[in-house]
Parts: structure tokens; C-alpha cells; sequence
């Protein structure tokens, strides 16, 4: 009975040894200082933005006729993520004119609010890519009123999902 009873407490020590090497291992794959959904948002971005989410810094303004998308590098000297950032805006400003939203629909994997209005307004809606240092804009209004709403809902979204601290309010 002792024997049994040795070979038990053994075999639970190793199991406990086992699942703290475990969970020791999972936590070292992982950004600590980042929960779970934002590490994987972070990972869809850089699929379907095609550049480094670590790398780039993302803004989303309101402004009185719709907002602006703002994407630049962290350092200017990253030519890379730069160019990548500019074929990126370009390529957003021109599916979301068509009514194409699969980029942010796949990143955040769900429709964010406003886009099925933008969807179907699309042809109210004007998109403008600019250049500015390390990156670039896009620059999204509107004169229709249901349309800026679903610009303002989509863009908002965008800063909560992001957490990029800006304004929730318009300009």
C-alpha cells in the first residue's frame, strides 16, 4: 500500500512539473503585454495589411465631412514598411471605393459597424490617398449624412479595435 501509494504522490509530482513546463513555454511564446485577441488581431494585420503591425502606427480621425485613415512607419529611415504602407492605402482606397471591406473584415474577423452602409452608399463616398512623412492617408468624406454616420461608426471601430487613443469625437 505504501509502495502504491509512493508511486501515486510520484507520478502527480511529474505531472505538475510537466504542466508548469507547459505553461511556462506557452507564456514565453507570447506577448505578456498584450492579451490574447489583440496579439491575434496584431497577426491578421500583418497578413492582410501586408507590413509589421510592431512597426507602423495607425490613426483614425473624424473630421465634418467622414475621416482619415493614417498609417506612417515608427522610423523614418524604414523604407520598407513605407513603401509598403503607401501600396497598401492605394489598395484600400480603391477597394473600398468598389465596395470591397474583405481587409478589415478579415483583420478584425467580423464586418465593422458602418460598413454595410459604406458598402451600399459607396458610390456618395469619396476616398483620396496622400502622401505624408514615413507613410501615408486616406482621406474618406462625404456630403450624404448616412453616409458620413457610417464612416464616423466605421472609423470609430477602427480607433477601439486598434486602441489607438484618438478622439472618438469629430474635428
Amino acid at each position: 500500500m505504501l509502495v502504491t501509494r509512493l508511486k501515486f504522490m510520484h507520478q502527480k509530482n511529474r505531472l505538475c512539473i510537466i504542466f508548469v513546463f507547459a505553461s511556462i513555454l506557452q507564456i514565453a511564446g507570447q506577448d505578456t503585454n498584450k492579451p490574447a485577441d489583440q496579439q491575434k488581431l496584431e497577426q491578421r494585420g500583418n497578413e492582410g495589411m501586408g507590413f509589421d503591425q510592431q512597426k507602423i502606427t495607425h490613426h483614425f480621425l473624424l473630421t465634418k465631412d467622414g475621416g482619415v485613415i493614417q498609417v506612417t512607419a515608427n522610423s523614418p529611415d524604414d523604407k520598407t514598411s513605407i513603401d509598403e504602407i503607401r501600396m497598401h492605402l492605394k489598395h484600400i482606397a480603391g477597394a473600398f471605393s468598389s465596395g470591397d471591406f474583405d481587409i478589415p473584415m478579415f483583420v478584425h474577423d467580423k464586418t465593422p459597424p458602418g460598413v454595410p452602409v459604406m458598402k451600399r452608399l459607396r458610390k456618395k463616398i469619396f476616398y483620396k490617398v496622400e502622401l505624408v512623412d514615413a507613410g501615408g492617408k486616406v482621406v474618406i468624406g462625404t456630403p450624404n449624412p448616412k453616409a458620413r454616420q457610417a464612416i464616423w461608426d466605421f472609423l470609430r471601430f477602427q480607433i477601439r479595435e486598434h486602441k489607438t487613443g484618438d478622439p472618438l469625437r469629430n474635428l
